[in-house]
């Protein structure tokens, strides 16, 4: 069973999010918070898989809520507005494994849960790829270095991680196998320290090695 907890200052979000939620027998919603601070409290206390956490609320918002909640090991995925693209690109590097728009279909809700709760980030190729290029190119002064620790063949899968493949498009492309692409992968999170994909696809904007417009 995957445990759910809705942060999101709106009453009527919250009670359409547990109603889509509360109707699939691997999915429970085990608690609700007004706001950052209190969702802080709440994953404390309930230790939830994953958390919906929206980003504009009163007090702590959901950006500093997701700085503190990440080191606890509650996966956190952003919903949001798409007006609030620079938000999210925030919560990506906060640690966040993704995020959904808020007038996402009630399947992709599901599957974002269900995604976070195994450990990988949402980055469709679609939405996502498009606030990560528009936001993550600002690669600082010597940030190349972020990925001196990587292979040539780890940056040549970590490029096409950034652009949304996925493993078995990677291995496709590389002509390697699936098992072995995960391999590379799971290396390079030990390796630079990140959390999930999305982290990695941050990296490989801010390091220089991927730049928007692009391809793989």
């Amino acid at each position: 069973m995957i445990t759910v907890l809705l942060a999101d200052d709106q009453p009527l979000v919250r009670a359409g999010l547990r109603a889509l939620l509360d109707t699939e027998d691997d999915l429970t919603v085990i608690g609700e918070a007004a706001d950052g601070r209190e969702a802080v409290r709440e994953v404390a206390r309930l230790r939830p898989a994953v958390v919906l956490m929206d980003i504009r609320m009163p007090g702590l918002d959901g950006l500093e809520a997701t700085r503190e909640i990440v080191p606890t090991g509650a996966r956190v995925v952003v919903v949001t507005t798409f007006d609030l693209d620079e938000y999210v690109y925030e919560a990506l590097r906060s640690g966040a494994s993704g995020f959904l728009v808020k007038d996402a279909e009630p399947a992709e809700i599901r599957h974002a849960v269900r995604v976070a709760a195994r450990g990988d980030a949402l980055l469709s190729p679609g939405v996502t790829r498009r606030l990560i290029e528009e936001f993550a190119a600002r690669p600082a002064s010597g940030s190349a270095h972020l990925l001196a620790p990587l292979t040539a063949r780890e940056r040549e899968v970590l490029a096409r991680v950034a652009h949304g493949l996925t493993n078995t498009q990677i291995a496709e492309d590389l002509f390697m196998s699936p098992a072995t692409v995960k391999t590379h992968v799971n290396r390079m999170m030990a390796k630079l320290a990140a959390h999930d994909r999305a982290q990695l696809v941050v990296l490989a904007y801010e390091s220089g090695l991927v730049r928007p417009g692009h391809s793989a």
